[in-house]
């Protein structure tokens, strides 16, 4: 007699539930923020055509750092901030490369918020093949299910500089009276019982529409529902065709999902994994301009607009551990011209246009993190930045 099928849960088992519970588990999360699609649901971004090669330059000398009165070499440093693997260019070569706690040069790192500035890039491309028409449309131009709620009045230009006005606030209070960031976080990511972007629907509105800066994972997640309407493509494909092959990327990358295929989508705000030279790539192309393996990528002048930061007003600013913001993408310190793209615990691609320098570094913060923590990273990118490349 055949056995008898077995029916598939609805669901993520109950194991698979208690892996991505311990997500951010301060003990582990060296490892959990590793290949993520192992746990999660993903989608797979392949790479295409010819790679682009990072060329090898002198092999830069890593500056000592200073804390506390004590002296300390790169290695302390990368200790002591959490680093998994840091990588940097200047003038378009790699001059240092690191991989550190058992990562190498294969292993896809989670990029967390550092997804909103590749977001952002791809609006730029949709922008220029005229899929998005104006960046002052509405979104519900887009997304007709947008239109009765707090971003029915918001224009795709407010989603990007997170100035939607809606109703959320980005804080993750778990437990028996849960947030609404912390309820999407479980009910999307953890448990795949509803898509991110779904209480974009029904959230209502808290200021006008451009008025003030609020960061808002939602924001980014109702920009990739924007993207999927506008090119009727699935984000992961939209992102292999138009971004990933045309970079040159070595390696292949993935969106997590929050959902299986048919049901649930790519998780655009948070959710990009892909190997540390890659990354890499992207920070090139933007201090290139959107240039990459011989081609114009994202519309000549994008980089520009995306980089040009709206400084915070002296009252958030009091509370901001950075400086201001453009789209998708942050002004961290006072360097000139400097941008970056920033993701939960510890994630940069930094770019510093006046040293033609890209430093991307991949970390894995604890979830409170230390005041000292930024700053120091900081500081180093600074010293690194004004450290000359080897003749």
């Amino acid at each position: 007699m055949a056995a008898s099928a077995q029916t598939a849960p609805a669901g993520p088992s109950a194991a698979v539930i208690s892996m991505r519970e311990q997500w951010l588990n301060p003990a582990i999360n060296s490892f959990t923020f590793r290949d993520t699609n192992n746990v999660f649901e993903s989608r797979d971004v392949p790479r295409s055509g010819p790679v682009a090669p990072l060329a090898t330059g002198a092999p830069l000398a890593m500056p000592q750092h200073q804390s506390g009165g004590a002296t300390m070499p790169y290695a302390a440093w990368a200790d002591r901030t959490f680093t998994n693997a840091l990588l940097v260019m200047k003038d378009g070569k790699v001059v240092f490369e690191d991989y550190r706690n058992k990562s190498d040069a294969a292993t896809h790192f989670i990029s967390f918020s550092m997804a909103k500035t590749i977001t952002a890039l791809l609006v730029g491309i949709a922008l220029g093949e005229h899929k998005i028409r104006s960046l002052d449309d509405k979104a519900g131009a887009y997304v007709p299910e947008l239109k009765a709620g707090g971003y029915g009045d918001a224009t795709i230009r407010q989603i990007l500089q997170m100035r939607s006005g809606v109703d959320y606030e980005e804080r993750y209070d778990f437990g028996e009276h849960p947030s609404l960031a912390a309820t999407i976080h479980t009910k999307a990511i953890v448990r795949n019982e509803m898509r991110f972007a779904d209480p974009a629907v029904t959230i209502g509105k808290k200021t006008a529409p451009g008025s003030t800066f609020n960061y808002a994972t939602l924001d980014t997640a109702v920009l990739g529902w924007i993207l999927e309407r506008a090119t009727g493509e699935k984000l992961e494909t939209y992102t292999a065709s138009r971004l990933w092959g045309p970079l040159g990327a070595e390696a292949g990358a993935f969106w997590m999902a929050d959902g299986p295929p048919g049901n649930g989508r790519a998780l655009n705000g948070m959710g990009y994994n892909a190997v540390l030279r890659d990354f890499a790539r992207l920070g090139q192309m933007m201090l290139d301009g959107g240039k990459a393996n011989g081609q114009q990528i994202v519309p000549a002048g994008w980089v520009g607009q995306m980089t040009t930061m709206i400084p915070f007003t002296a009252d958030y600013a009091k509370k901001a551990e950075f400086k201001g913001y453009g789209y998708q993408t942050w002004q961290v310190d006072n360097e000139p011209g400097a941008y970056s793209a920033v993701g939960l615990a510890g994630q940069f691609i930094y770019v510093h246009p006046k040293t033609r320098t890209v430093i991307v570094k991949l970390s894995y913060n604890p979830p409170v993190e230390p005041e000292w923590l930024t700053p120091e990273v900081l500081d180093y990118f600074h010293a690194i930045v004004r450290t000359p490349a080897a003749r």
